[in-house]
């Protein structure tokens, strides 16, 4: 049984959910105090944390269901559970239902609103996976996709939407779809032979890193609207700063001569990011508000 479980958790990148937890967090702690003036409860942030489980889990379920074939084919990910054989078709079909039942569960207890955008978080998260048989546009789908989570967040603790929570959704979307891009670097060939699309496949490497950059730049310009748009001060203004940092670091490590670091780029400095954001978020709005 704790094999079973070991599989299903590779299966859907458990250690990636540091990229969008954090921010779904921000999400829900930034708008609780921008628009309710306090910060969220205990368990506001307790039913967030099983709509991320629930949404991340389902959408990396059918995932593995649809690209199963082409997963078979590239040698990167040919021992993924299903094509491997780990996993039959129907136990992913049934997690990936539970996962989606949780997502409902959870938003239903969190806000009128949430379960009413339900419908479209789905659709995202289902539509994802199909993007890159006819769109090079496939990163940015992701990205809209991912940014769900801060956006959510938001909508759970507050019932509404509001320009910061845009702001918000954009930056993450644009932050997601470029770290994408340099990712999808690495199947560049298979993509090719096979027909997919990927900006990578599209343009190459060295175009595709310069458009990771123009989409972190979008991103780097959205925290500083944040700054100046809410109730973030300092704290906030000093995470900032590292995070423009460590965005920096992550094209200057990448070259189209020498990309032996992308992992680095993608996984280590991506993940720094997004924690790190969103403590220096829970610093400076726990510093003001207790």
């Amino acid at each position: 049984m704790f094999k079973k479980i070991g599989i299903f958790l590779e299966m859907i990148k458990i250690e990636h959910t540091l990229f969008a937890l954090p921010f779904a967090f921000m999400g829900a702690i930034l708008g609780s105090v921008v628009v309710n003036g306090h910060l969220p409860s205990w368990a506001q942030i307790g039913w967030v944390l099983l709509a991320m489980f629930g949404a991340r889990s389902a959408a990396f379920g059918l995932n593995r269901m649809i690209d199963q074939v082409i997963d078979k084919k590239n040698p990167r990910t040919a021992n993924r559970a299903i094509p491997a054989g780990l996993l039959k078709s129907a136990e992913v079909i049934l997690f990936t239902v539970v996962c989606f039942l949780l997502l409902l569960w959870a938003a239903y207890e969190l806000s009128p609103l949430a379960l009413k955008l339900l419908p479209i978080a789905v659709f995202f998260l289902v539509i994802y996976s199909y993007t890159k048989r006819f769109t090079w546009l496939c990163h940015i789908v992701l990205g809209l996709t991912i940014a769900l989570a801060p956006l959510g967040g938001w909508v759970a603790v507050t019932n509404e939407i509001d320009w910061p929570s845009i702001v918000l959704y954009v930056s993450v979307a644009f932050w997601t779809a470029g770290f994408d891009i340099i990712y999808a670097i690495q199947d560049i060939d298979f993509d090719r032979k096979e027909g997919l699309y990927s900006i990578p496949a599209r343009f190459g490497v060295r175009k595709s890193l310069l458009i990771a950059r123009y989409f972190h730049f979008i991103t780097a310009i959205g925290f500083v609207i944040l700054f100046f748009t809410t109730e973030l001060s300092w704290w906030y203004f000093g995470g900032m700063l590292i995070a423009y940092i460590i965005l920096f670091y992550e094209h200057f490590i990448l070259s189209p001569n020498d990309m032996s670091k992308l992992q680095v780029a993608f996984f280590t400095m991506n993940s720094v990011l997004s924690i790190l954001v969103f403590v220096f978020t829970l610093i400076d709005l726990v510093v003001q508000y207790l």
